[in-house]
């Protein structure tokens, strides 16, 4: 088995880290994903993560709150999840690191570019929590960021919906599934799989993006791999 990529950025929605739970963390599904990314650290691929915060706190459902306030109490969710992550990796003997965009150095590293790279070429797993730092972006775009300052091939997007939909799959039925896109036309259509922001980020810097389920046990080595699941955007 060879992997189409070298380096990558894997991006994990917090819904997704909640299973069935729909809230809060799912060890189980924590576990899962630590045995997929060591699959792919065995074909010889680095990875970096970048983790959502959803499954704690999702910011755009508050009406009274300051929205600054909002995406600050959103980046510490991510930190929570960041933290999940690297205990569970740590238990599957992966070297891991988490980076911080807000500086908390009692349980992170602040993050550094340089020292980023360094990690990922010797072969530790680097996660990336606190978004970008900065409010009005989302972790969406703090993968894209990401991706183009460590100079990763891809981003791995795993979301609890297995593909790019023109609609809300579990809303409208009939809805169709893309299996490619550009990433113009993500822009054009206005669909949901990323911003507006990300979706730029990604088509001015030329990342291609990987969108795949989650869910189902083996599609980040498939990912990985280049086998033709979810929606490739490029």
């Amino acid at each position: 088995m060879k992997a189409s990529y070298k380096r990558v950025v894997l991006k994990i929605s917090g819904e997704a880290l909640a299973g069935e739970n729909r809230f809060g963390l799912n060890e189980e599904v924590l576990l899962r994903i630590a045995q997929e990314v060591k699959e792919i650290r065995d074909l010889g691929v680095q990875v970096a993560i970048v983790v959502g915060g959803g499954n704690f706190w999702r910011g755009r459902t508050s009406k009274s709150m300051d929205r600054a306030t909002a995406d600050y109490i959103g980046m510490l969710a991510t930190v929570i999840n960041a933290m999940a992550l690297q205990d569970a990796f740590e238990a599957n003997q992966i070297p891991t690191r988490v980076q911080t965009a807000i500086e908390m150095r009692e349980v992170a590293e602040p993050y550094i570019r340089r020292k980023a790279i360094t990690q990922l070429a010797n072969d530790e797993v680097v996660i990336f929590g606190a978004g970008t730092g900065n409010p009005f972006f989302s972790t969406d775009t703090t993968a894209a960021l990401r991706a183009a300052e460590i100079e990763a091939d891809v981003i791995l997007l795993a979301k609890k919906v297995d593909a790019v939909y023109s609609d809300d799959p579990e809303i409208n039925p009939n809805a169709t599934k893309y299996d490619t896109l550009s990433h113009q036309e993500v822009l054009e259509k206005g669909l949901g799989v990323m911003d507006s922001t990300a979706a730029s980020l990604c088509k001015d810097n030329n990342i291609p993006v990987h969108v795949f389920g989650l869910a189902e046990k083996g599609n980040i080595l498939k990912a990985v791999r280049g086998e033709k699941i979810g929606t490739i955007i490029k």
